[in-house]
């Protein structure tokens, strides 16, 4: 796997997307909970496809409820949580383990591309954040405490 094209995910209504369909696009691909700390960042996440989704860009969120049992709910309720509370227009993906035996290939690649501290592959907890240009490539990898906001000017250089 070259390029984030490579891939197929499931949607939060069980539709499939190829990856593909969004070559061209800046992306954010954030792993995300209802019940953390940084669900807050929601709000955040949102500003920046407002403020970016003319010009070209796009967040994917990925429930997940790997670290601490923080995303326990179904499709359905990821969503209204999500629409209720934050008002979320970005697209919700299909809950996914994004560590271990059962990851995402997804998430996987993009570990792979873009370690974290030290080189750690693993993804520490919820709200981790992966840059993909507009040829699918991993640019960088955010921390959980990185703030939507400090993005900005990342997201703004490859638009």
């Amino acid at each position: 796997m070259t390029t984030i094209a490579d891939f197929t995910v499931d949607t939060n209504t069980g539709d499939q997307l190829d990856l593909s369909e969004k070559l061209g696009k800046v992306l954010l691909v954030v792993n995300t909970a209802s019940k953390c700390g940084f669900t807050p960042q929601y709000d955040g996440l949102e500003e920046l496809f407002q403020d970016y989704k003319d010009k070209g860009f796009e967040v994917l969120a990925f429930p997940c409820n790997q670290f601490g049992n923080q995303e326990p709910g179904d499709a359905d309720e990821i969503a209204e949580f999500c629409k209720v509370n934050f008002g979320l227009t970005f697209p919700l993906m299909a809950k996914v383990n994004v560590n271990g035996e059962d990851a995402s290939p997804l998430f996987d690649w993009m570990k792979a591309e873009k370690p974290g501290l030290m080189g750690s592959r693993a993804i520490k907890w919820n709200f981790t954040k992966f840059l993909i240009d507009r040829e699918g490539n991993v640019v960088k990898r955010y921390g959980p405490a990185d703030a939507p906001k400090t993005i900005a000017k990342d997201i703004e250089k490859l638009l």
